[in-house]
């Protein structure tokens, strides 16, 4: 069965069972603040286990793009090595939000598994929770008897804490789980080690493909449990796990999930997966690594030294180095991969299909920039080892963590190239490098989250208002206590707000609660996925009085003109550059707006002229705002309407229109009511952010005004500087060409001057012991001449030894000049000499062992600089 059926199947299943299909949240987590990626299934329905929202549906199912990578889900450095670990995963689940519980999900994945997929019954273990004493947990004995209709008993196994009870994180929903687990083994190992032996103990071949969690308690900030008023089901199955079951495969890298990719790569490098174990863990990484850096970047995230980028880049350069050291790839090659992930893909995740140009040249330049700082990782190594001399045959841990950290070069690339060197590293050493950098990085992330305090009971969803009101009559219906870097502060749910939270590159609104006779300032509004959070430093008085929420006015007002005019922006890049522009991020506060969109070369100052010339020509035809909310997303489609890559829409939209010929979208943020009110945009730079992606930044309205007016009296100090009335550039460009004129004429001076002190040099030369000295103090004009004066002596006098003290405006300077056989024969250096020269001068300075200068403070010491010098000479040769 091809997985691809297999994937239809599971969906068709569920569907059948009155579940709605829903398609896959981005793999980068944008309003979960506990989250970098989406790590599993249930990361995009939190808010309906927490309560905060209702679902449309009480059945789901989906197959959602997961990425395990960071945190306590990393298995990166076992990727590649065993055959059932990945970075980027498909996690296929069902949902029950209050609906059906055990045993409707365990019958269910029974049916699932061994009707529809046929896979053999005795083959097949589940595990259920044991219990736990430390935290008075009963073992799920209503799992057990429920298994216990279905499975023999031998197959049924108590799980520990650990393995059979899943939890959101340290706070939040969890419960007892029931995994299934299936042996693959061939049946001569079966006969010897029964598989009930082998659950849960990692091996490759006795594997969890199903895990069904019955979500049923709140884990409290001081750890306690209380049983949540309604019971849900979140499971997740492994597809890639499932596929090698289904396919009766021993690896999921055998699979027609993988090999595609694995047989692309074995050509192109020449060679055949599963002759040689270090090539065939090369393919592997290869072959997954692709998957999680494309579906990333389609998805919104681009490499970077920060956060989610900087995983990103971390994956990408552990593939480039495979690629390098074991598959002889010198060049760029990952990015030739990604059309054939994009096919493989283009029904389920059809987002890389359509921007495949641009996840190819993201990934082909950052293959480039890796492989130039692979080369100078390597040209280090080679310092270390002449360093290490054979001193010692152990590279120290921070040296190994210094090639980690800066050249991006993972622990066991400098084992290996240690290794075939004759070296060793210090592994223990490094360890503890890294645990110092992950306690720095755990400190400064460090937050303390106490419980929610329910103040009023919920009777609807938190609503927000804010599109028609800007203040509000509300209540507060839960808070929270937060500490992070030693700062309290409050995290406050309104009943009704008015307050924009902060997303979709819209900062979050401040304003103040009013209650009563108190005003409480609100710093920032936070989303934390689907909840308003109000911040504050305080609470009122009496929590449960009437609040008054207002926002600030004209920071939203400011905020709305910068935000509309991305819209412009974005629809006249796209009008001058070409319908390949899409927008991959945006800032946008009350100051400035930022825009990042996909292009491949700087734009020329035409193309940003003729871009704000039709933003700024659609602000003076003042388009009224067409706003239209709660539209179905097939019908926003219909109407045209841009969705951004990476963000995850539901059933019903907003559509924001300014003129339906020229600007569609589909946009949450806030937006002026006529273009007019934006007054005037004025782009200030535009740069490159990364491969194949250009920011421009711009100001509106105050902002631009007061920009405009800047320049200008920049341009009339320049016209007042200069005395003149008319063309400035005119001005500037002649006073120029006078200051180049003038400017050879002192170079010309500055030779005369340097041949005339050269002259009078060579005949002070004096003779000591067969060395030719010049030791003098002298004015002059520049560093420049005395530089050119030493080397012109050099080429001139053999055996030389020349120690120039001179006052170049008003500051002291100091130049030794060797003749190599000097440096060589009398083992001089001119470095050393210079550092002990100028301490008479109050100064410092170094150089090669043949030339060297200082500088310094003190010019009255010029005297005794020559002075020492002469005795060091004549000391030497006697």
């Amino acid at each position: 069965m091809e997985s691809k059926i297999i994937r239809k199947k599971f969906l068709e299943f569920f569907k059948s069972k009155e579940h709605q299909i829903v398609s896959s949240a981005p793999i980068v987590n944008k309003n979960d603040p506990t989250l970098m990626f989406t790590n599993a299934g249930m990361n995009q329905f939190k808010d309906y286990f927490l309560g905060n929202k209702v679902p449309t549906s009480r059945r789901v199912a989906d197959t959602q793009k997961c990425l395990r990578v960071s945190g306590k889900h990393n298995d990166l450095e076992e990727v590649g090595i065993d055959t059932y670990h990945h970075t980027m995963f498909e996690m296929l689940g069902n949902w029950s939000f209050g609906d059906y519980f055990k045993e409707e999900s365990i019958q269910w994945s029974w049916d699932l598994l061994t009707e529809e997929f046929k896979l053999p019954k005795d083959r097949i273990y589940v595990t259920v929770f044991g219990g736990d004493p430390a935290e008075n947990l009963q073992p799920d004995n209503e799992a057990y008897q429920l298994w216990k209709k279905i499975v023999p008993e031998d197959r049924i196994l108590y799980g520990s804490k650990k393995d059979n009870f899943w939890e959101m994180g340290d706070q939040g929903p969890c419960g007892p789980a029931s995994e299934i687990h299936i042996d693959l083994r061939p049946e001569e190992e079966i006969a010897k080690i029964p598989g009930k032996n082998l659950v849960n103990e990692d091996h490759p071949l006795v594997v969890e493909i199903w895990n069904i969690v019955f979500i049923q308690y709140n884990r409290k900030a001081d750890s306690s449990l209380e049983p949540l008023p309604e019971k849900h089901i979140d499971t997740g199955m492994g597809f890639e796990r499932l596929v090698m079951a289904i396919q009766n495969k021993t690896s999921n890298y055998d699979t027609d999930v993988f090999q595609p990719l694995i047989k692309f790569i074995a050509d192109h490098a020449g060679k055949k997966y599963g002759q040689n174990p270090q090539d065939d863990i090369a393919m592997r990484v290869l072959s997954d690594h692709i998957r999680a850096i494309s579906f990333t970047i389609a998805d919104g995230q681009l490499p970077s030294n920060n956060k989610a980028g900087y995983v990103i880049r971390r994956i990408l350069r552990r593939a480039v180095r495979y690629a390098y050291t074991f598959l002889n790839f010198r060049e760029p090659f990952l990015y030739k991969m990604v059309p054939l992930l994009a096919k493989q893909f283009e029904e389920v995740f059809p987002e890389l299909k359509e921007q495949q140009d641009f996840v190819q040249k993201v990934i082909q330049e950052e293959e480039s920039s890796f492989l130039r700082t692979l080369e100078n990782g390597l040209k280090r190594l080679e310092q270390i080892k002449a360093e290490i001399n054979g001193k010692t045959d152990t590279i120290d841990g921070k040296t190994v963590f210094e090639l980690y950290d800066t050249f991006g070069f993972p622990l066991d690339l400098t084992a290996l190239i240690a290794r075939e060197n004759g070296l060793k590293i210090d592994e223990e050493g490094f360890q503890e490098e890294m645990a110092q950098q992950k306690d720095r990085s755990r400190k400064a992330a460090t937050t303390e989250t106490g419980d929610w305090q329910l103040v009023h009971a919920e009777e609807h969803e938190p609503e927000f208002i804010g599109y028609d009101h800007l203040q509000s009559a509300s209540s507060i219906v839960k808070y929270r206590k937060v500490k992070a870097k030693k700062k309290e502060q409050y995290q406050v749910v309104l009943d009704t707000t008015p307050f924009y939270a902060e997303s979709g590159g819209q900062v979050g609104d401040t304003g103040y609660l009013e209650v009563g006779s108190e005003k409480i300032p609100v710093t920032d509004t936070k989303r934390e996925n689907d909840l308003i959070i109000h911040l504050t430093d305080k609470l009122p008085a009496d929590p449960k009085a009437e609040v008054n929420a207002v926002v600030d006015v004209k920071k939203r007002q400011l905020t709305k003109n910068n935000h509309t005019a991305t819209h412009l922006l974005h629809a006249a890049l796209r009008q001058v550059l070409g319908d390949h522009v899409t927008q991959k991020g945006s800032f946008v506060n009350d100051k400035v707006l930022r825009f990042d969109f996909s292009h491949f070369s700087k734009l020329s100052d035409e193309e940003l002229t003729e871009i704000e010339k039709i933003v700024n020509k659609k602000i003076r035809e003042n388009i009224p705002l067409d706003e239209k909310r709660n539209v179905p997303i097939e019908e926003a489609q219909k109407l045209g309407a841009m969705a951004l890559f990476g963000e995850k829409y539901g059933d019903f939209v907003r559509v924001i229109t300014f003129d339906p010929k020229y600007s569609v979208e589909l946009c949450g943020g806030t937006h002026v009511q006529a273009t007019g009110e934006i007054g005037f945009f004025k782009i200030v730079s535009e740069s490159s952010v990364a491969a194949g992606v250009r920011r421009i930044e711009a100001v509106t309205a105050d902002e631009a005004e007061k920009y405009v007016n800047q320049n200008l009296d920049v341009l009339n100090l320049i016209r007042a500087t200069l005395k003149t009335t008319g063309d400035p550039v005119k001005a500037v460009g002649d006073l120029l060409e006078e200051k180049n004129t003038l400017a050879k004429q002192v170079e010309a001076y500055q030779g005369q001057e340097g041949q005339t002190v050269k002259e009078a040099l060579l005949e002070k030369s004096t003779n000591f012991g067969g060395i030719n000295c010049i030791i003098e103090s002298l004015k002059i004009s520049s560093a420049d001449t005395l530089k050119n004066i030493a080397f012109e002596l050099r080429n001139q006098v053999e055996n030389l030894y020349l120690v120039l003290a001179a006052e170049i405006e008003g500051r002291p300077h100091i130049t030794v000049m060797l003749s190599d056989n000097i440096v060589k024969e009398r083992s001089l250096n001119a470095g050393k000499i210079v550092k002990d020269l100028a301490k008479e001068i109050q100064g410092g300075g170094g150089g090669q062992p043949f030339y060297a200068t200082a500088g310094g403070k003190n010019s009255a010491g010029l005297p005794k600089v020559t002075e020492k010098a002469t005795e060091f000479i004549k000391s030497t040769v006697a």
